[in-house]
């Protein structure tokens, strides 16, 4: 079964889903096509776990190229024929369902709401189209349960399926005894007080503006912090950080940074299921998140009242932190926990399987077919 797999954006979260599906999608034999921009690190990742790249040109933004956007999808699926157009993210869905408009089996996956990523007239657009472009999606995939309720609740009408992201165990394994001095030795980062690490693109949607705020208000040399990507924020963010706050920038590997943590943050404003925790969990570490989509579904069973606090509300953050990384044994239960949570549930091979029979349900449905379920 040869898969289209059209993406924008070409980084951060969505690119690694992408690679992570690719890489398990080629060892079952299924034979993955990504097609994306060429500006970011996508083409070469996705390329080096076995998938056949193309180049599709598209901006992150709807704009005035749309149409040649969606010339190039349709030249695409004619020199490829693919089974399944899957769509990635809020351009590459409007971009390929408008290409296709049902003529193909197509899954479009949102990573997160397009409508909950801006605001005023923008939001307005958006959620006015995914409610209309639902009808030329023979299935909308969301990451978690509660990125599918925030769907339903506003209005879009659709033929939904769950699957939650998942990790490379393999790649994301335990820490033992010495990791997290070995991590932070070959970081270059002294021995001192407990080490919190935020993984994430610097943007808005992560929150780390947040986490900023609510890190001054916590008391000084208590911790460090330690905020590990790059991004469109990142001038802002440096001129606001308190003194002491380590920018790494983007790391092909976040593995050294997590092992090297005491605990790890995410204060996303907007999720589908974010990789960082579970990546982070799987390695043993305990976590702080903000109570957006996925992040219930993340967390081990009664580690919501530690570990889960409301998004923009930088106080709540604060006191979560700081319970946290002042309490050595508490991050010990709790890491543990997380680790055999994650272990047990996100396995990205178990994701993979979920969405092939997701694929073979489109492709060899009962009954009618793709073009009469999508024109009722």
């Amino acid at each position: 079964m040869k898969i289209l797999h059209l993406v924008q954006p070409v980084e951060g979260g969505v690119a690694r889903v992408v690679v992570d599906l690719v890489r398990a999608q080629v060892r079952t034999g299924l034979r993955p096509v990504v097609a994306c921009p060429s500006d970011g690190p996508l083409a070469a990742r996705a390329s080096a776990a076995g998938a056949e790249v193309h180049e599709w040109r598209a901006v992150r933004n709807p704009g005035p190229g749309l149409a040649r956007e969606i010339a190039g999808v349709r030249s695409l699926i004619r020199e490829h024929r693919p089974q399944v157009v899957h769509a990635h993210s809020a351009k590459a869905g409007l971009a390929g369902r408008m290409a296709v408009r049902g003529r193909i089996p197509t899954v479009f996956q949102p990573h997160a709401w397009s409508f909950e990523a801006v605001r005023g007239g923008t939001a307005s657009a958006a959620l006015k189209w995914e409610r209309f472009g639902a009808r030329w999606a023979d299935r909308v995939l969301c990451v978690s349960a509660s990125e599918r309720t925030a769907g339903e609740r506003a209005g879009i009408a659709a033929r939904w399926s769950v699957i939650h992201n998942g990790i490379d165990l393999a790649h994301f394994r335990p820490a033992g005894p010495g990791t997290r001095a070995n991590a932070r030795a070959v970081l270059g980062l002294p021995d001192g007080p407990p080490l919190l690490v935020c993984v994430g693109r610097l943007s808005r949607q992560k929150g780390q503006d947040v986490l900023l705020e609510a890190w001054r208000a916590m008391r000084p040399g208590t911790a460090r912090l330690a905020l590990v990507g790059s991004g469109p924020e990142e001038a802002r963010l440096r001129e606001a950080a308190p003194a002491g706050v380590l920018f790494a920038g983007a790391a092909d590997d976040v593995r050294p940074w997590i092992h090297a943590a005491d605990a790890v943050v995410l204060p996303s404003r907007w999720e589908g299921m974010a990789l960082a925790p579970l990546e982070a969990m799987a390695c043993g570490r305990p976590v702080v998140m903000t109570d957006v989509a996925g992040a219930g579904e993340s967390l081990p069973p009664g580690q919501h009242a530690h570990c889960l606090v409301p998004p923009d509300d930088p106080p709540a953050l604060a006191h979560a932190l700081t319970a946290l990384l002042s309490d050595p044994s508490l991050r010990t239960e709790l890491g543990l926990a997380a680790q055999l949570h994650a272990r047990a549930g996100f396995d990205v091979r178990r994701t993979a399987a979920q969405v092939t029979r997701l694929y073979q349900e489109l492709v060899h449905p009962s009954g009618t077919t793709t073009r009469e379920r999508t024109e009722r």
